[in-house]
């Protein structure tokens, strides 16, 4: 399939998304808007985001995750629809699901078979626990892989509860590592010839992010704590934690006595750069609830922001805690363009999120707004596969489209 965009990396690709939710739907939004032509191909309801409803503000993230794809239906328990993926997969460079393993082998329509089809398909999975091992068959959503991967139990208070982390780490952990798994296979296709099929479980994207709290486990074994709170997963780093200002708060990582020296002249204590209980980071992370004191009891008479500028202007690793309307509005990535303004038929004007991929030099293709479910039926079935306006209409009859 054509585009009339600049020649982005991917231009030029077929990408057959039969993703849903945030793990592989974040993939495939990477692709799109690294260039390649992406369909998304929904069940005759829609994917499950987009038919929750709008009681928990899902049609944000639906239509953050879904700009610039080509949106058809396809009821893949039909015959007819199976032979229509078959159509496109011919056609493709790129097949992406993320159904539970096994759903598309019992379908027919499995990596074997499609890459018989078309032996230059690379076919991306991505699942809980993977296609093998003993997890196999076990559901997965994003707080239940937290729970799993440790995430949900390293959270919060030593006092108190295990708290689930507020982002969907497992989901967009595991949707990363599966665009970058693809980029591989690519890779290695122009070089060898050969389509590789590749998965990627959540849980084996989750494990390195524990990667301080797995070092403190071994180093410290039984005594190591479950849990933190805003300290570092480590107990490496002091000072590491949010400190209350009159009007918020304001995160400090000082990794470095260099840091540390200059947290002593920001907050008029010069001669703590030398008190020997705070002289090196061996001596800070002994005495942490000294320097917690010591940061809590100047931070909690400025207000954030000033406290924030006051250390950034002496390069001190912090940031003021800011609230999701601030970071939905936020003047730096607007300004990269990282962030950008769409005037959405349905949800109206919003900021939206652009790729992270920024390929410099090239400018960055316009985003768009997610388009209504099997939009682009006419567009993929009849004007690309060749289908004509009859068959159409007798497949929709039939609930093939």
């Amino acid at each position: 399939m054509t585009t009339d965009a600049p020649a982005h990396p991917l231009s030029g690709l077929t990408v057959l998304d039969l993703t849903q939710i945030y793990n592989g739907p974040y993939a495939t939004f990477l692709m799109a808007l690294a260039g390649a032509e992406v369909i998304k191909i929904e069940p005759l309801t829609g994917e499950n985001l987009r038919s929750r409803g709008d009681l928990g503000g899902v049609a944000y993230p639906f239509a953050m995750l879904n700009s610039n794809k080509k949106p058809v239906t396809l009821n893949l328990k039909t015959e007819q629809g199976k032979a229509l993926l078959r159509e496109m997969v011919a056609r493709a460079d790129i097949l992406i699901e993320n159904f539970a393993p096994g759903v598309m082998d019992r379908l027919g329509v499995g990596a074997e078979a499609l890459q018989k089809i078309n032996p230059r398909l690379i076919y991306g999975s991505s699942s809980g626990y993977g296609m093998d091992g003993p997890y196999r068959d076990y559901p997965a959503m994003d707080l239940v892989m937290q729970a799993m991967c440790g995430v949900i139990n390293s959270t919060g208070f030593p006092d108190g509860p295990p708290v689930k982390s507020g982002a969907a780490l497992c989901d967009f952990f595991a949707g990363i590592h599966l665009f970058s798994a693809i980029m591989v296979a690519l890779y290695d296709r122009e070089h060898t010839g050969v389509a590789r099929r590749v998965e990627v479980s959540m849980q084996d994207a989750t494990y390195c992010s524990l990667g301080s709290n797995y070092g403190m486990l071994h180093a410290r074994g039984d005594e190591a704590p479950e849990r933190t709170g805003n300290r570092h997963g480590g107990l490496g780093v002091a000072p590491y934690n949010a400190y209350a200002a009159k009007d918020g708060y304001v995160v400090v990582n000082a990794p470095s006595d260099r840091h540390w020296a200059a947290i002593s002249e920001v907050i008029g204590r010069p001669e703590l750069a030398e008190d020997p209980r705070l002289r090196t980071r061996t001596d800070r992370v002994v005495n942490h609830e000294l320097v917690d004191q010591l940061l809590g009891d100047w931070m909690k008479d400025q207000t954030r922001d000033a406290a924030a500028e006051r250390m950034l202007a002496r390069t001190i690793p912090c940031a003021p805690v800011r609230n999701l309307s601030e970071v939905m509005n936020d003047r730096n990535m607007l300004a990269r363009g990282s962030l950008q303004v769409m005037d959405h038929p349905e949800l109206g004007r919003i900021n939206v999120p652009h790729t992270p991929l920024n390929f410099v030099g090239l400018p960055r293709i316009p985003l768009e707004p997610h388009k209504p479910l099997g939009a682009c039926n006419d567009d993929i079935f009849g004007t690309w596969l060749g289908h004509s306006a009859e068959e159409l209409a007798q497949m929709k009859k039939d609930n093939v489209i």
